[in-house]
């Protein structure tokens, strides 16, 4: 059956729950003010999708973009569930979201992780598919507690 990625209404329980998780997750590892993440609300947004992945019926991981305007989109809310990680989820919805950009003629993606420790994995996967440090952007300033990075497209 297989991994499907899906676009999500942020409406079921399921999405709640994970994106929940992802925001205790965020709040154990870097001080609130250093958190960026978007709460359930915070994504319901017009020019933000949400994709989820599924199998089987179980909610695994999920990843947004938001359109921030010139012709870049910015990745938001990469989760996959701790039990779930080390299968590629994390790969794939990457993937699945540059090439979404691309779709919709975005020239460059951005995002903001942490420095902390346990962002390394992250900053990794990133960094393997050709994101590079850059100035914090958007409305975000310096953080010692944050790494920006973009790739263009």
């Amino acid at each position: 059956m297989g991994v499907e990625i899906r676009v999500d209404d942020l409406q079921g329980p399921e999405i709640a729950a994970l994106l929940q998780t992802h925001a205790d997750l965020m709040l154990s590892q870097s001080p609130e003010e250093s958190c960026h993440f978007l709460p359930l609300e915070g994504l319901q947004k017009p020019s933000i999708t949400v994709w989820s992945q599924w199998e089987a019926g179980r909610l695994l991981g999920c990843g947004a973009i938001a359109d921030i305007g010139g012709g870049h989109g910015e990745i938001k809310s990469m989760h996959a569930r701790e039990s779930e990680r080390g299968r590629g989820l994390g790969e794939q919805m990457l993937l699945h979201i540059v090439d979404a950009a691309r779709g919709r003629g975005m020239s460059a993606l951005y995002l903001e992780t942490g420095s902390p420790e346990g962002f390394i994995p992250a900053r990794r996967l990133y960094e393997k598919h050709g994101f590079a440090d850059c100035e914090p952007f958007g409305d975000y300033t310096h953080d010692p507690m944050s790494v920006f990075m973009s790739r263009a497209l």
